[in-house]
């Protein structure tokens, strides 16, 4: 009996050698020698690997098809899998039949030919570019990582909370949003009062979301451990290696927890998906090692082995105003830190990951527990080396007339957040979360250094058309 198979089963061994299989892909080459032999590597995105299928000229479609195959063409291969007699793979399939399903109009053409492509040029491909090696490899640790990191949050009693995309908060003040509305377009006149977007869909003015963390302290309150996992937007105009307009975020919530056991989960959080890496993508990891990063195994160990650098945001300003480090931004007690200075701390002065706790109440949300100085709040930030901040939490205001100052203070209209002040009314508790940026947590795992090329499809400013 003929079994489908795919790459994947045949590398790791789960269909014995010298079976008769059937195997569907896209080639990536192919050579034909002068002995009437072709040698077509196939791949189905299963795995790393190609598969070599070797065909003969006395298969019935040799001359008028085989010798025809471009890169790009699709196929499916019946053969036998024998131990390959070089060392270069393990296993090759003799062909008995190939059926080629879909040729690739002039090859000349094709946007992804056999030859070495730079990243940013199959940015501009992206319906195209998952058929590298690159990306095909960079997509699968992206599902596997993602898959680890929910059942690691299974197996520590979250639940998963569906949180909405649309909103009519600003979570992180920031006012850079992108407005959902069915208006007309072509007679919009915005005017910022009350009743102008009662005729709109939702009757009142909504945006795509910035964060779910609002949305789930609701059910953090009620079911004490909750996680959202999902898409977010930014309308900042930043075209930059480490900002996209929509992206991916993991957000967590947990009851009667403070900011020092917050911090705690966090990098225990991540030295197991470090771990978890390590130890299932190995083959992934070597081949991004020689294609995109040196010394990636060394860089994930560090972050694995090494226990995170714990400072107050008030010693991180001493460190960096102290150092004779030459900024482009001068740094001052109050101000944010920029990527500069946070590559300072965790590349030359702990050369280690870093978290960076109990920042200033004026940079940060109204929703952040204020501490006892009345000028700090119990935020922190965990900070890798090269890439800067990849978790933002804090502990979150349970004190109703502590978040009602801030509220004031801000400017924040308390009709509003009159749901979010509800959990501080009806049996509130302390309760801490924080977000984790995932491309940005991919771009560091994997070498990539612009966050652009570990989604499918980025969102950037002036980007939109795949």
């Amino acid at each position: 009996m003929c079994l489908i198979a795919s790459i994947s089963d045949l590398i790791t061994g789960k269909i014995k050698v010298n079976k008769i299989i059937s195997i569907g892909g896209w080639v990536r080459n192919r050579r034909h020698s002068k002995l009437g032999i072709s040698f077509i590597n196939l791949y189905d995105g299963s795995c790393i690997n190609d598969i070599q299928i070797i065909a003969n000229n006395k298969l019935d479609n040799y001359k008028n098809e085989i010798l025809s195959i471009t890169s790009g063409c699709s196929l499916t291969v019946k053969g036998q899998l024998k131990i390959s007699l070089k060392n270069i793979q393990k296993y090759e399939i003799y062909a008995t039949k190939i059926k080629i399903l879909g040729w690739v109009k002039n090859p000349g053409e094709y946007p992804i030919s056999p030859k070495k492509h730079s990243l940013k040029y199959l940015r501009k491909v992206c319906h195209l570019r998952s058929r590298t090696t690159i990306i095909n490899c960079i997509t699968r640790i992206r599902h596997n990582i993602a898959l680890f990191i929910q059942n690691f949050l299974h197996k520590k009693n979250f639940f998963w909370i569906s949180t909405p995309l649309i909103t009519t908060l600003d979570t992180e003040g920031s006012g850079k949003m992108f407005r959902v509305s069915t208006l007309d377009l072509k007679n919009f006149r915005y005017q910022k009062n009350i009743n102008f977007f009662k005729k709109d869909f939702f009757g009142k003015e909504s945006f795509l979301t910035v964060s779910g963390q609002l949305n789930l302290e609701t059910y953090a309150c009620s079911m004490s451990k909750v996680y959202t996992f999902g898409p977010t937007f930014r309308a900042e105009n930043s075209n930059t290696t480490r900002h996209l307009a929509e992206f991916w975020m993991l957000e967590l919530e947990i009851a009667f927890t403070n900011l020092k056991s917050l911090m705690k989960f966090a990098e225990k959080m991540l030295k197991k998906i470090f771990e978890y890496f390590l130890n299932f993508h190995k083959d992934e990891i070597i081949f991004l090692s020689n294609k995109i990063e040196k010394n990636l195994f060394n860089k994930i160990e560090k972050v694995l082995l090494n226990k995170f650098d714990i400072i107050e945001y008030t010693e991180a300003i001493n460190i960096l105003k102290n150092c004779k480090e030459k900024f482009s931004h001068f740094i001052t007690w109050g101000d944010d830190l920029s990527l500069e200075h946070e590559k300072y701390l965790t590349n030359n002065y702990f050369n280690n990951s870093v978290i960076i706790f109990n920042y200033p109440k004026n940079i940060k949300a109204f929703y952040m527990y204020l501490n006892n100085d009345n000028q700090t709040v119990a935020s922190m930030d965990v900070l890798l080396p090269d890439i800067g901040e990849i978790i933002g939490g804090s502990q979150r205001e349970s004190r109703i007339q502590f978040l009602d100052k801030r509220l004031k203070e801000l400017n924040l209209s308390k009709d509003d957040y009159w749901w979010y002040r509800d959990l501080r009314k009806y049996g509130t508790v302390p309760h801490s979360g924080f977000g984790l940026g995932f491309e940005r947590l991919l771009s560091y795992m994997t070498g990539l250094h612009n966050i652009k090329d570990v989604i499918p499809f980025p969102r950037t400013p002036y980007n939109a058309k795949f």
